[in-house]
């Protein structure tokens, strides 16, 4: 850590701020240009222990940057995580209010739900697999604190990764799931197909993602808990979307997930 423990709390009170506000800021890496990795993940864990103390519970993690084009975009080599909450789950086909965002796209992903823990290191794809009680079709809301979504790799991780809203389809038991590498998924925008993708494009294997998120909490001594959901990544581009907008993912075999932003 390169920044003063003032600096950091300073860093996740604007991100507050702006989260309730609904007011994006300008990227905390030029604001705070010392701002390194570990300090944003000390950032990150600062305003998830708020919402916590506050009557949010963590229900799981999120992993960002799967794909190869997005950490060449950063110029990163590997990926990054954030923490999901309760207050950000919603229910298939309900309503969102999009207000509520400042900048939200829309990824669809395949969710784990976890039926035994994973704690790093050395957890493998086998692992991961062995311990998922079932899948989803899920489309996570990305959103982004930071002005235009100018972002640094940093900047995405005290923002909790980008996170913003799981929305998650029916649970098929992961005995009876196709090889989730294969599964691919068509993004609809009011009917309109605007992307596509595979499994593939989550390192090669959704499931290689969350053994990559097992092993790296393992540096933070936590690990992943049964009953724990799993964003891995996402399947296609994540295109912007906003109030009036309806959004289907249709993935093979898993089946389709839909929201509507009013």
């Amino acid at each position: 850590m390169t920044l003063t423990a003032g600096q950091r709390a300073e860093a996740a009170a604007l991100l507050r701020r702006a989260e309730h506000h609904v007011a994006p800021i300008e990227p905390l890496s030029a604001q705070l240009p010392g701002l390194d990795l570990a300090d944003a993940y000390a950032v990150q864990r600062d305003n998830i222990a708020r919402r916590v103390t506050d009557g949010a519970a963590v229900v799981g993690h999120k992993v960002g940057l799967t794909s190869a084009a997005m950490r060449q975009l950063l110029g990163v080599t590997e990926p990054d995580f954030g923490h999901l909450l309760d207050d950000m789950v919603h229910r298939d086909g309900t309503p969102v209010f999009a207000g509520h965002y400042c900048a939200p796209r829309i990824e669809p992903e395949i969710c784990f739900r976890l039926a035994r823990p994973l704690r790093g290191p050395g957890i493998t794809v086998e692992d991961v697999l062995a311990a998922t009680e079932a899948v989803a079709p899920a489309l996570e809301i990305v959103d982004s604190r930071i002005r235009d979504w100018k972002i640094t790799p940093v900047d995405t991780v005290a923002d909790n990764a980008s996170s913003g809203g799981l929305v998650c389809g029916p649970w098929t038991p992961l005995e009876h799931a196709p090889c989730l590498a294969s599964v691919t998924a068509d993004l609809l925008v009011d009917g309109e197909q605007v992307a596509s993708g595979s499994g593939y494009e989550v390192l090669g294997h959704p499931a290689a993602a969350v053994a990559w998120l097992a092993n790296t909490l393992a540096d933070f001594d936590t690990a992943l808990d049964p009953g724990h959901l799993v964003l891995p990544g996402a399947l296609t581009t994540a295109p912007f979307v906003r109030a009036g907008q309806q959004i289907e993912a249709r993935f093979s075999t898993l089946g389709p997930v839909a929201v509507t932003f009013v």
